[in-house]
């Protein structure tokens, strides 16, 4: 399973997007050995074309898949085998290398934290859309504010708006707005605090959120909603880069991993070539935030994978980078399929906005009160008239919103495979 992630370390042609990167975070990266031996070779930044290589991180890899065979060697069954493998990660040399390495940095890691660290399998959260089912990861996750998103707009004629219409824009942010304002008031890993989740994604609370927005005024303030009891919610339980995948069988696949570089550059531990994690950042400090700092606890990832299914079939796996922008952007181009009828690659490259008016999930936390970034290729008409609402817009050019849509998954009608790539970033789809 590991030669293709092998296959890369061992190296290949270094192209715009990742050489730019690279510039644009070398001074955060300048404190760190080993994030400069492994990014930097000889001080200097790989050419556009030339082959990147990474020799420690490959001979991680194969260090995985030696103990993996290893077992299968002694008769082990094959999830043991894949145990093994694991384990030559979370315990061991490479456990070792890596905690001394955060260590001598003023990192706190012990091997004891590696080797007691599982992950688990965790029923989704979900929302039905006009015929749709739409799947997130759960509340310790930012992905439910798409579902509470969709749910607002449940209420609203988009499509009698018109796709890229000031009405249409200005009633999508504003819902937006709202969704975002709960993930940050509720929303937190369910293991530490209790989250109101089968509320949040009710017909009643959605339709009251829904009557806050204003057709004709945008709102600058964060407004999270209040409990409330209904039916449908009495038991109120519990860089980056995007992959997606579908099978002739149905099967969809989505994924959306991260965190070497966000804000401040990467910390590669040692002699083993792996960035180290930097999501603690999304923690709070408040003591009254779900979402505070803890031992042992999730922080409130802004990584956020989607599958749709189109009458209980399978119909899409989308996602994207950028941090707090993700659940946006996959938003818009779900509008444009489902409310639009845009198919898949039109559906990505329509003209987007992204609103800062959510409270970061970086760096100080900052919010920006009534910040929309708005594509140029929206009309002039579209652009005065969303300022004139009240949007504070801060103009792109035509594809600069920071993001880049994957998608996958099969056409109801034919059953074929189909699937789009965003021209923002260098995306690509590719069919075999």
């Amino acid at each position: 399973m590991l030669a293709p992630a092998i296959e890369l370390a061992d190296g290949f042609p270094m192209y715009d997007f990742l050489h730019h990167y690279f510039e644009t975070e070398r001074r955060a990266c300048e404190p760190y050995e080993w994030t400069m031996r492994t990014y930097y070779p000889d001080g200097k930044i790989t050419p556009v074309g030339e082959m990147f290589r990474q020799p420690d991180l490959a001979a991680t890899l194969r260090a995985l898949a030696a103990a993996e065979k290893a077992a299968l060697a002694k008769g082990a069954t094959r999830e043991a085998a894949i145990q093994a493998g694991r384990d030559a990660f979370y315990k061991g040399p490479i456990a070792r290398e890596m905690t001394s390495a955060v260590q001598a940095a003023g990192g706190v890691m012990s091997e004891d934290d590696l080797a007691g660290y599982h992950g688990k399998v965790e029923e989704p959260a979900s929302a039905p859309y006009r015929g749709y089912t739409v799947y997130k990861a759960g509340f310790w996750n930012q992905g439910p504010a798409l579902l509470q998103t969709l749910r607002i707009l449940e209420g609203f004629d988009l499509r009698a708006m018109g796709q890229g219409s000031a009405d249409a824009v200005h009633t999508t942010v504003e819902a937006i707005k709202l969704a975002y304002a709960d993930r940050d008031r509720y929303y937190g890993d369910p293991d530490f605090v209790h989250v109101p989740g089968d509320m949040l994604l009710s017909k009643p609370y959605a339709d009251a959120r829904r009557a806050l927005i204003d057709p004709k005024h945008a709102n600058l303030e964060q407004r999270p909603g209040v409990k409330i009891a209904s039916p449908d919610s009495v038991k109120e339980p519990g860089d980056t880069t995007s992959i997606q995948a579908a099978d002739a069988q149905g099967n969809l696949f989505s994924a959306t991993p991260s965190s070497g570089w966000i804000l401040g550059g990467a910390f590669v531990a040692g002699r083993t070539g792996v960035p180290m994690s930097n999501r603690m950042q999304a923690f709070h400090l408040d003591p009254a935030s779900p979402n505070v700092l803890a031992g042992g606890k999730r922080p409130r990832t802004t990584l956020t994978p989607t599958v749709v299914l189109k009458d209980g079939k399978p119909f899409l796996a989308i996602g994207t980078p950028g941090g707090d922008s993700q659940d946006q952007q996959i938003l818009l181009v779900l509008l444009n399929i489902i409310d639009f009828g845009m198919d898949v690659q039109q559906a990505i490259e329509a003209p987007r906005v992204n609103s800062l008016h959510p409270i970061s999930s970086f760096d100080d936390h900052r919010a920006m009160p009534g910040v929309l970034e708005i594509e140029s290729t929206f009309s002039a008409s579209v652009i005065e008239e969303l300022r004139a609402r009240g949007h504070v817009l801060r103009m792109r050019p035509a594809n600069g919103v920071s993001t880049g849509i994957v998608a996958a998954g099969m056409d109801p009608a034919t059953r074929g495979l189909r699937g789009g790539a965003d021209l923002r970033r260098e995306r690509a789809i590719a069919g075999f």
